[in-house]
């Protein structure tokens, strides 16, 4: 069953690793009432929500306050997100930022303009990004974002594969610098303590 591999490496990574992701998952919504998502959720007993929408503010503060999230990790959300905290709403792209973002630029399609502006010479590698989450597509200041190798004989099927192993490697390290607080969101910026920088780079050296 495919799907949700982002939300199973957050929960796992919380139960094994604190060090790396000091952070209780609370709950997993979808807008799918089955697939990868609801059976990860149903074999790691985590309490999962299916939302059909409509996609409102009030619907997204609603399963806020149900759940009593501090933060939200959209990984793998699609939505649009209305009403809720940027300082405390994160989003992860599986592409370079602000280039290759925006609405309809997902999944897939990320990887295929990607993969023909290499072709083209425009760019020479892709990337995953993390962000703080506004109210506009991809548009929330970054915080994260990790160049992604491209080779020649890549397809988008196998760029993707390269990205995701890039994003469940480095998803719950900079996650918990987020929740930690050392990294956060001020005057529509990303702020970085000293010591999220040390982590960062000590986290380099042991690759």
């Amino acid at each position: 069953m495919s799907g949700g591999s982002g939300f199973q490496e957050l929960v796992e990574q919380s139960r094994v690793n604190p060090q790396i992701l000091e952070a209780e998952i609370v709950g997993v919504i979808s807008n799918r009432p089955e697939g990868g998502v609801f059976e990860k959720a149903k074999k790691l007993n985590i309490p999962f929500e299916y939302w059909a929408g409509p996609f409102t503010e009030k619907g997204y503060q609603n399963l806020v306050k149900k759940f009593q999230a501090d933060y939200i990790m959209c990984s793998g959300w699609l939505k649009l997100v209305k009403g809720l905290d940027s300082a405390r709403t994160i989003n992860i792209h599986p592409g370079p930022l602000p280039k290759f973002g925006g609405p309809g630029m997902y999944g897939h399609f990320v990887h295929e303009m990607v993969i023909k502006s290499f072709q083209e010479g425009k760019i020479n590698q892709s990337a995953f990004t993390m962000h703080f989450v506004t109210e506009k597509y991809d548009e929330g200041p970054i915080i994260f974002q990790m160049p992604v190798l491209i080779r020649k004989d890549d397809t988008p099927e196998i760029l993707a594969q390269r990205v995701n192993e890039k994003e469940r490697a480095w998803q719950s390290f900079v996650l918990n610098l987020v929740v930690s607080g050392h990294i956060y969101f001020k005057n529509e910026k990303t702020v970085y303590s000293d010591t999220a920088l040390k982590n960062i780079l000590e986290k380099f050296q042991n690759i």
